[in-house]
């Protein structure tokens, strides 16, 4: 166990250490960062990003990473999940680049005794996780994204349109709630309780989610168009999504197979501009997070990125 480290709530090998950050105007405010090593000595480690009401509890995804020679490693970013504090605004920032501080360290500290990392992220942590990558100059060997968060829903000019009133909310109200329809579909659609195989702390991800607030939406849209204007990832990029999105007015097959949280044609339309070397790969019959999708589109979804990291990674 490294020092600072504590046995994680996931249980052994999974250890959590606690990275102090500078106050925020709510006071006190910490990120997690959750290792599991791998099975033999490795200079090898992948770190990794959840979404938006998420944190780390995907134990399939990490062993499929440390069965390959990687240590693994997951950020929970501050406001999220393990590192949620009493005071503060579940998973409430104002600029994305905010989480620069926690990621500078969780770097640090993985890089500190692996030569080859490679980067990961889900949905707003696939939108994170780039942004950060690109203004750091970040040495990685690749970066795979599972469902990035890279553009809103619906038609270009009523996202065009709305932009501008979101971003004048978020400077006068920045804590209005925004109203929005949240089914509870996915997270019943995973979560072994209800419809799914996976166990998490319904705490950290609700099922019917946390609030979305102006000044967080104007930040995403920030970061949006970060991405729209050109990224220059240097390193191969991956992009897995599902090949099609849904929004379903009930608990059917649909939630099951689709994308219900975003919406893939716009992962797809804007993947290319992460970087110089990027491959898109749609899984069919995936769910938002594709390796929490049902057993054959996820042995799919392990399949490509294993296919993505022999010949681009790890040649």
């Amino acid at each position: 166990m490294t020092p600072g480290a504590r046995r994680d709530i996931l249980g052994a090998p999974y250890t959590a250490e606690t990275i102090a950050l500078p106050d925020d105007d709510e006071g006190r405010v910490v990120a997690t960062l959750v290792r599991r090593p791998a099975d033999r000595r490795t200079t090898r480690a992948v770190l990794h990003v959840h979404g938006f009401a998420d944190y780390f509890f995907q134990t399939s995804y990490a062993e499929w990473w440390t069965a390959r020679g990687y240590d693994f490693y997951a950020l929970d970013l501050r406001k999220y999940g393990r590192s949620i504090l009493p005071h503060q605004t579940p998973n409430y920032v104002a600029n994305l680049h905010d989480y620069f501080p926690e990621l500078d360290a969780a770097w640090e500290r993985v890089t500190k005794g692996h030569r080859h990392v490679v980067l990961s992220g889900h949905s707003t942590g696939g939108l994170t996780v780039p942004i950060w990558a690109e203004h750091r100059r970040t040495t990685a060997a690749g970066i795979a994204l599972n469902a990035p968060w890279l553009d809103m829903h619906g038609k270009a000019w009523v996202r065009l349109a709305l932009t501008p009133v979101v971003h004048q909310l978020a400077r006068f109200q920045p804590m209005r709630v925004i109203p929005r329809e949240v089914t509870g579909f996915y997270a019943r659609s995973i979560h072994h309780e209800h419809e799914g195989e996976w166990e998490f702390d319904l705490a950290w991800k609700p099922i019917e989610s946390w609030p979305a607030y102006a000044g967080w939406l104007a930040a995403i849209r920030r970061g949006h168009a970060e991405v729209h204007r050109g990224l220059e990832l240097p390193f191969p990029v991956l992009v897995l999504a599902s090949t099609a999105s849904a929004l379903p007015t009930e608990m059917g097959e649909d939630v099951h197979t689709h994308d219900i949280v975003l919406d893939v044609e716009q992962i797809r339309r804007w993947a290319p501009a992460l970087g110089r070397h990027v491959t898109y790969v749609g899984i069919e019959d995936a769910r938002h997070d594709v390796f929490l999708s049902r057993t054959d589109a996820r042995e799919r979804a392990f399949a490509e990125l294993g296919r993505w990291l022999t010949a681009y990674v790890e040649g």
